[in-house]
């Protein structure tokens, strides 16, 4: 039985693997679901509210129109489980027409987890939820509910799918095809794809939080995994690569310089980057393409009037594609 000592322990090895790997590419690298410790979360919080970033204003204005729609397909006594889930903000819009259904939000970040978990129990105590501690990358199980569950449904909001390259996408969508079973769904957000002049400054942010964002993870490394990287000595640098159709960020080695990481010694160049995150952007029939090769077939698409981001509902071993509902 996997207690959460172990499991911890275990975190805390795959996350030094991870580091170390990484940084030991030609182009070094960070997986960016690290960025996500307890600063890290609330700083993603913060970007949620910024001006510049349209992804989740736009998704929950899509969510606040549609939900009792989209949750429809869900059935009664539905499973939900949601992928990387954050502070709740948008699952609420769901749950409150969840009544008898059971609820798994899943996330890496323990602290965050138990208090938005908290804050649901409060506020929906007709569902039942079991929070989950879990890398939703990777397999982990999922608690007993008392009620019997009809049919599972996971949820993938924001543009998270974008921060995987298309192939490691559609592996990901295969997983969650067998974990939600025949007849299953997948409801999740789909970042459109749109000018450069809309997509670098969501990222690229006046008040500077995608910044701090970015570092923190130097940060957490130096905390961590007994570290000593000069945070100060790196700047964050995004920007949009219009052949491959996705955001990419990094951080700036400003100097020549060494990290260390425990025993291991790692050189930079002035000007070398370490690359922290993609966010792939999809066109309706892209995504369609990738979702089929995956097992899925969209039945509803959602999107705002500007067509900036879509919600998808995906069901497996279904038809083709019944509607494409767009914003009013």
């Amino acid at each position: 039985m996997t207690t959460p000592r172990s499991l911890t322990r275990c975190v805390e090895r795959s996350f030094l693997n991870d580091v170390l790997t990484g940084l030991s590419q030609p182009q070094k690298r960070l997986p960016c679901k690290y960025f996500y410790d307890e600063r890290g979360s609330q700083l993603f919080d913060e970007i949620c509210e910024l001006p510049e970033y349209y992804p989740t204003r736009t998704e929950l204005a899509i969510l606040t129109t549609y939900a009792k729609h989209i949750t429809e397909y869900f059935g009664p006594c539905c499973g939900l489980i949601e992928f990387g889930a954050g502070s709740g903000l948008k699952t609420r819009l769901l749950l409150q027409h969840l009544s008898g259904s059971v609820f798994y939000p899943v996330d890496i970040s323990r602290e965050h987890l138990r208090t938005s978990a908290q804050q649901l129990m409060r506020a929906f105590p007709q569902v039942e939820i079991h929070p989950v501690v879990a890398d939703f990358t990777k397999p982990f199980p999922l608690p007993s509910a008392r009620r019997t569950i009809h049919q599972r449904v996971v949820y993938f909001s924001g543009s998270t799918i974008g921060n995987f390259t298309p192939r490691q996408a559609q592996r990901l969508l295969y997983r969650i095809a067998t974990l939600v079973g025949p007849g299953g769904g997948l409801l999740i957000g789909v970042d459109l794809k749109k000018d450069s002049a809309i997509l670098e400054p969501a990222y690229n942010d006046a008040a500077g939080i995608t910044a701090e964002f970015n570092l923190n993870i130097l940060h957490r490394i130096n905390r961590e995994l007994n570290a000593d990287f000069h945070v100060q000595a790196f700047r964050h640098l995004a920007f949009f690569d219009q052949q491959h159709g996705r955001i990419e960020m990094h951080l700036v080695s400003e100097c020549v310089q060494v990290v260390r990481i425990g025993d291991r010694k790692f050189s930079f160049s002035k000007g070398e980057t370490i690359r922290t995150e993609y966010s792939y952007k999809y066109d309706l029939d892209q995504f369609a393409h990738l979702a089929k090769a995956a097992g899925f077939s969209v039945q509803e698409v959602w999107t705002d009037s500007r067509r900036l981001f879509s919600v998808q509902y995906l069901k497996v071993n279904s038809g083709s594609r019944k509607s494409t509902r767009l914003g009013q």
